[in-house]
């Protein structure tokens, strides 16, 4: 009786607390100037016009606290229409922000638009690009970092820093050039080489001794890359903000579209180390070097580079598989003994400190299975999704179950949301006719659990990506899914990520709880497939509109098509 009435008072006193902390604090605010420009630089050695992001490229490093309200406001002095979308980030219940021709106007010439998201709930590496008219090949892309609050705890101790590295495939020629490429349709030559942070050669400088963090993402247009540095071991503990089981690796695959980050120790001599990016599952291989360099190195880089995998697609898999999500040991102690622990920490926390922490939100869950167990749903739907190349009307295009995507004058998104019929088309995905162009959009309901089949027929490597959500990769297999395919899926500690290779003839399967109301971008990352219309959008549908489902069309929301001139907040 008496723990009880202890355990009541305790809880009351952490409550009023908290209520005290959410009067007067708030997530931090953000603000960015963002001026978009052409400039004219030499990645590979020839002088090329590129996308710089004030005047820098790759473009301003984004670096967030879990929450933090971010106001960006994005000057377009190109001279054609731009968008950038935000790799990863969720943007919960506000897809009105995701930065694509399906849910945003783009932005003018000469004209601006302030973005205002937040990541919520969320801690990883992330990256930004371009999503309109292949201006993803000139740049624009910059690194998208996301922290956690020091009041919530991840599971490795902090790194001595981290580094950031953006690695992809680049062409010399002019965007506007592949554009013109692709439009003819045919398809593009392989690329002319890699970068890393949009060069050739970087050193990047720590101490002896010390561990850092390496956030590698693959902003690459078209191939898979392998990552490795000479004599040193890859600690992987989170990809695409889903902390992992901490498995230790001398060379990671990191496909197009993909975030991973890695610990390093530094525990060799003083001397400098090779960092090696090579392309994977191509018949040319590129490959590209930077340099790990010790404060204290007294020789340079030298010796072979890292070699990479000799085997293809059975080591790539094998080393997917081993991926599995970290997972928290339970908590032991009885209700009274958590409430007094949880006491016990907010008295110790300096309280004006405290109280700037909005504790409204919930901790940032790099792991949804902390919420439930993904393994014990039952999908309410099966959905087959399978890429294709076909020839249409003599031309090149990529499809999704024989449709092939084309974007409107008026995104989808705004469509729906003026009631503007024959935007859209919701009846092709589920068909088997013809092959055809169309402005696909598949209906799903809120709060559906999906399960997704990704099915490659093809000889080539896909990557595709889901805007919105993170989702669990339940399963790699040969040839042709079955239901039978089922009984090989990992339902216990599958990752969460957001993009999922599929090897060439072979599938893939993710499991989706739609718990985002809006309108999703489903896409191949393998750009020039994006591009010729390998996409489509699910709309994620609840008949009861209210602000605690979805947030409403911003009042300064770019109208285009036929929703100009409508009316909104």
């Amino acid at each position: 009786m008496r723990n009880s009435i202890m355990l009541q008072l305790l809880l009351c006193f952490v409550i009023g607390l908290v209520s005290v902390c959410v009067v007067q604090g708030e997530d931090a605010y953000k603000f960015y100037t963002w001026t978009v420009t052409y400039g004219t630089i030499s990645p590979l050695g020839t002088p090329q016009q590129v996308i710089l992001i004030n005047g820098q490229f790759p473009g301003p490093r984004l670096d967030l606290v879990t929450n933090d309200n971010v106001v960006l406001n994005l000057f377009n002095k190109l001279d054609e229409p731009f968008l950038l979308t935000w790799n990863g980030i969720k943007q919960r219940k506000n897809s009105w922000q995701d930065g694509v021709l399906g849910t945003n106007c783009p932005i003018p010439p000469n004209s601006n638009y302030t973005y205002k998201f937040q990541p919520k709930d969320q801690i990883g590496t992330y990256s930004y690009f371009p999503s309109t008219a292949f201006h993803k090949a000139a740049g624009g892309f910059g690194g998208l970092n996301v922290y956690h609050r020091s009041v919530i705890p991840i599971p490795y101790s902090n790194p001595d820093g981290d580094f950031t590295l953006l690695i992809g495939d680049w062409y010399k020629t002019n965007h506007k050039t592949l554009r013109q490429t692709l439009d003819s349709g045919k398809s593009l030559a392989f690329p002319d080489g890699l970068l890393i942070n949009g060069q050739t050669h970087t050193t990047f400088t720590a101490n002896q001794g010390k561990t850092y963090m390496f956030r590698i993402s693959n902003v690459g247009l078209s191939t898979s890359i392998n990552f490795r540095i000479q004599d040193h071991t890859l600690k992987l503990v989170e990809v695409e903000g889903s902390h992992t089981l901490q498995n230790i690796y001398h060379s990671l695959d990191v496909h197009v579209g993909q975030s991973v980050s890695v610990l390093v120790t530094l525990d060799q001599p003083p001397k400098d180390y090779y960092i090696v990016a090579s392309t994977r599952f191509s018949q040319t291989v590129l490959s590209t070097t930077s340099v790990l360099h010790y404060s204290n190195s007294n020789s340079q880089a030298s010796g072979p580079l890292p070699a990479p995998p000799t085997d293809k697609y059975d080591w790539s898999i094998e080393q997917a598989r081993s991926y599995r999500s970290f997972k928290k040991s339970k908590f032991k102690k009885s209700h009274y003994e958590f409430a007094l622990f949880y006491l016990l920490i907010l008295m110790s926390l300096n309280f004006n400190y405290l109280c700037r922490w909005n504790l409204t939100a919930n901790a940032a869950r790099p792991n949804p299975q902390g919420s439930f167990h993904y393994g014990k749903i039952t999908p309410t739907r099966v959905i087959n999704l399978a890429n294709s190349a076909p020839l249409i009307n003599g031309k090149l295009r990529y499809a999704v179950n024989k449709v092939s995507y084309v974007n409107s004058d008026t995104p989808p998104k705004l469509a729906d949301y003026f009631n503007i019929p024959g935007i859209f088309n919701t009846n092709l995905l589920q068909s088997n006719g013809p092959v055809t162009i169309a402005t696909s959009v598949l209906p799903t309901s809120h709060h559906d659990f999906i399960e997704v089949v990704f099915q490659n027929n093809e000889n080539a490597i896909q990557s595709w990506h889901l805007d919105g959500y993170d989702f669990w990769v339940v399963g790699y297999g040969l040839g042709q899914w079955t239901s039978a395919s089922r009984s090989s899926y990992n339902l216990v500690d599958a990752l969460t990520r957001h993009t999922a290779q599929v090897y060439p003839n072979s599938w893939t399967v993710i499991l989706v709880s739609l718990d985002n109301q809006g309108m999703w971008n489903l896409r191949s990352a393998i750009w020039e497939r994006q591009y010729l219309g390998q996409q489509f959008y699910l709309r994620v549908w609840n008949a009861q509109q209210n602000l605690a489902n979805e947030y409403d069309i911003p009042h300064n929301a770019l109208l285009c098509g036929q929703a100009i001139g409508k009316q909104h907040p």
